[in-house]
């Protein structure tokens, strides 16, 4: 693996978000949900795809905070544009466990 500088980190907008809305995605070719996410006052709500379906419900994923890149270009998933990247780690069988702050903190707070 390669190594990266600290300005190569500093490129990233890691940021904590809550999730607001969360809804079946038929469309996309894996299983997934779309999810909408509020970044606090300075980025407001965005948009995601998120392959998470394994591990969690829609209705137990409202109010769930998560981490997320905020600075990638958007994306087309299907007839989706996804805003942004929810971060998560593969478990032992390959489902994605969600990545999020061990207690609540601000929406939009900057990971760094």
């Amino acid at each position: 693996m390669s190594t990266i500088t600290w300005d190569d980190f500093e490129k990233l907008d890691i940021r904590v978000g809550t999730i607001t809305e969360a809804a079946p995605f038929p469309k996309a070719r894996k299983t997934a949900y779309q999810l909408v996410i509020d970044f606090g006052a300075t980025l407001g709500l965005k948009r995601s795809s998120a392959q998470i379906t394994h591990h969690y419900t829609t209705d137990e994923l409202i109010g769930k905070q998560v981490v997320a890149v905020v600075n990638f270009p958007p994306k087309q998933i299907a007839n989706f544009i996804s805003e942004c990247l929810v971060l998560g780690v593969y478990d032992d069988e390959g489902d994605v466990v969600l990545l999020h702050p061990g207690k609540t903190v601000t929406n939009g707070q900057k990971i760094g």
